[in-house]
């Protein structure tokens, strides 16, 4: 800390005079006030910020992942899977995806090995100290098209195509600005002028971007005989990449569903013995409440009669002690005869 903040500091602490509780409550308020507005200014700032851009914002879709109980179209994720290998890997990587994440989820298991079988991967070193190359597994990374940055904007005018692994996660509106910007390339208003190898896309910030129109119609053939429609292979690429931005989706659901059966059935159980034990401590009191009047040093024959017909109902060797008592107190008052019927 600087000497002249401390100082600043200081000056600042020395004007505040807090003499009792009473007195912190206006400063308490007053702080709440000006960081209150302070949000409000920031958020009233940025609205112009954002309506200067020139872009639209994606339509929300209906995504059959997003529901409460939903889990992933795994055959929509195995499509996606493949126009990714097919169209995109030429120019995008996934290098934080790995073969053994797509099993049970994209692929079977030997589909997976027979994928990462076709590639060679750099290791080593050796014994000698040597680099080789060998055939991939199942723990080895999706290859990249592109040893490094610079090569890759060699290749793409000057432009670094980004990475997909966590793209759907990565940008403003999630998976339905990915799908917008597949599928929204149109030509240029009147007026506006693009440069040489730039398309127009009114869902990119400032409309212009290099990448070419990735999707056209049967670009690619599904083993399922899906028809390769733009909109179908853009929606099945975007489920894919969704997926891999959040491969713990269908898990956190599945554990959040047990979790709330686990805790509605304790619920439930908690409610039941809670309202057994109250029952119990209730008799347990009016019982207590209505033997303390029935005590041998009553005096008035009346107490004595009110409390044993009021008790609940005792076992038969109890009578006889009730019966001694009674006579005991008032013997004209309670005969034997009377009680024993």
């Amino acid at each position: 800390m600087s000497a002249s903040f401390r100082g600043l500091l200081t000056r600042l602490l020395s004007r505040i005079r807090i003499k009792n509780y009473q007195s912190t409550i206006p400063t308490v308020r007053h702080l709440c006030l000006i960081a209150g507005a302070t949000a409000v200014g920031a958020v009233a700032l940025a609205v112009p910020v954002f309506a200067t851009e020139l872009i639209v914002h994606p339509t929300k879709l209906n995504w059959p992942h997003r529901g409460m109980l939903s889990s992933y179209d795994h055959a929509s994720l195995r499509r996606g899977y493949q126009v990714y290998k097919e169209v995109c890997s030429a120019c995008h990587s996934m290098k934080f995806l790995a073969y053994r994440q797509l099993v049970d989820h994209v692929l079977t298991e030997e589909e997976a090995k027979a994928e990462c079988a076709e590639i060679l991967v750099t290791d080593g070193p050796d014994d000698e100290g040597k680099m080789f190359q060998r055939p991939g597994r199942l723990t080895d990374l999706l290859p990249s098209p592109y040893p490094n940055r610079e090569a890759a904007q060699f290749a793409n005018n000057g432009a670094f195509p980004p990475d997909l692994t966590f793209i759907a996660k990565a940008r403003h509106g999630l998976e339905d600005y990915v799908f917008h910007l597949l599928t929204g390339y149109c030509d240029p208003p009147p007026g506006r002028e693009l440069e040489k190898g730039q398309y127009y896309n009114p869902y990119f910030p400032g409309g212009a971007l290099t990448m070419t129109p990735p999707l056209y119609d049967e670009q690619v053939e599904f083993a399922d005989g899906t028809p390769a429609s733009v909109s179908q292979m853009a929606k099945d690429l975007v489920s894919f990449l969704t997926w891999s931005s959040d491969r713990n989706h269908d898990k956190r659901k599945r554990v959040l569903f047990k979790a709330v059966i686990v805790m509605v059935i304790g619920t439930i159980l908690a409610g039941v013995y809670k309202r057994k034990k109250t029952a119990r401590c209730q008799r347990t009191s009016r019982r207590s409440e209505l033997t303390s009047h029935f005590t041998p040093h009553s005096s008035s024959p009346q107490e004595v009669n009110s409390a044993f017909f009021f008790l609940p109902a005792p076992p038969i060797h109890f009578f006889d002690e009730c019966i001694i008592r009674l006579e005991a107190v008032s013997p004209c008052s309670c005969p034997r005869d009377y009680l024993s019927n």
